[in-house]
């Protein structure tokens, strides 16, 4: 009788190991991931170790649940470089709703809604221009770019209403946009940037 919480403590390992593995949403996995921790930690307790527990409540739940926060919280951003307008503050990432940019503010509820569903979240990153704008896209300093088209390309597509041109270096972002990104004003592209090389 005494050995049947011990059991009932152990048979959550699985469990609660089985609801990290199967976590879509990697914040709720770390979350997860920090009982699997407490209850690894109390069954050690339990057995008799106290100082195998001590160390999995340390390292193996408080340690590793803060460097994967870090982790995710890190790699979860899509950078998306734009061109500065002098109604863009710095460190403001929404943009302007005059001047005719209804439809680029539209766009970037646009690709947060695409980014929501991947628990990602959408960095604005501001420059001069388009030549910095492209620099930036090929240093790796963004993941996308948007500008919007030149009168040339937009005579070209046969379109007289102000358009975008979005162009990312990332396959999958490239993929996940052309699926999901439905407006007919975007141009969207995608270019391979140059691998660095390692002298």
């Amino acid at each position: 009788m005494n050995d049947l919480y011990v059991y009932a403590i152990v048979a959550l390992l699985p469990l609660s190991a089985s609801m990290v593995v199967f976590q879509v949403n990697p914040y709720n996995a770390l979350v997860i991931r920090g009982i699997l921790g407490a209850v690894a930690a109390l069954v050690y307790a339990v057995l008799g170790a106290a100082d195998v527990a001590l160390t999995e409540a340390l390292v193996g739940t408080m340690l590793a649940i803060t460097l994967y926060a870090v982790a995710v919280r890190s790699s979860m951003v899509m950078r998306l470089g734009v061109v500065k307008d002098e109604s863009i503050a710095a460190d403001d990432d929404s943009l302007p709703e005059s001047k005719g940019d209804r439809h680029l503010g539209q766009l970037m509820d646009d690709l947060r809604a695409i980014l929501d569903k991947r628990h990602m979240r959408l960095e604005l990153v501001l420059y001069k221009d388009k030549q910095d704008l492209h620099r930036a896209l090929m240093e790796k300093e963004v993941h996308a770019t948007c500008a919007p088209l030149e009168e040339c390309d937009r005579a070209m597509h046969g379109d007289e209403k102000p358009a975008d041109r979005i162009v990312t270096r990332v396959r999958r972002i490239y993929d996940i946009m052309q699926a999901e990104l439905s407006s007919p004003a975007i141009n969207l592209t995608y270019v391979s940037a140059p691998e660095e090389k390692h002298p």
